[in-house]
């Protein structure tokens, strides 16, 4: 499962902002389910920012959200994201080289499709 929350940061608030998501990013590292992340910015406006963290399955995201440390420094800080989806469940993967790997999707079947 892949999360992406994006932020827009002024150009004097960036030191700032990096600061928390650093914290940010180490809480949730030490959940359990973390698999991943990475803090980046785009390259065409740096004021773009992007915290993308990779988590075993949907659950292991919630219940990290629920850590004491994650809701003191990453939960403020993700507040704070653009107002969109930001949570992906993968339906298909290739390693370099390899062929598409295709999975059924967690989402429960009926009017929820």
């Amino acid at each position: 499962m892949l999360v992406t929350n994006r932020f827009v940061v002024d150009d004097d608030a960036a030191e700032a902002f990096t600061a928390r998501a650093h914290a940010a990013l180490t809480a949730l590292a030490a959940r359990p389910g973390y698999l991943r992340g990475q803090l980046v910015r785009a390259l065409d406006d740096p004021r773009h920012w992007c915290l993308v963290t990779e988590w075993e399955s949907v659950g292991t995201y919630r219940r990290a959200l629920g850590g004491f440390d994650v809701k003191v420094t990453a939960v403020p800080l993700l507040a704070e994201s653009v107002d969109e989806p930001s949570a992906y469940e993968a339906l298909a993967s290739a390693a370099p080289g390899g062929d598409v790997v295709v999975v059924a999707s967690d989402r429960a079947a009926g009017p929820y499709r």
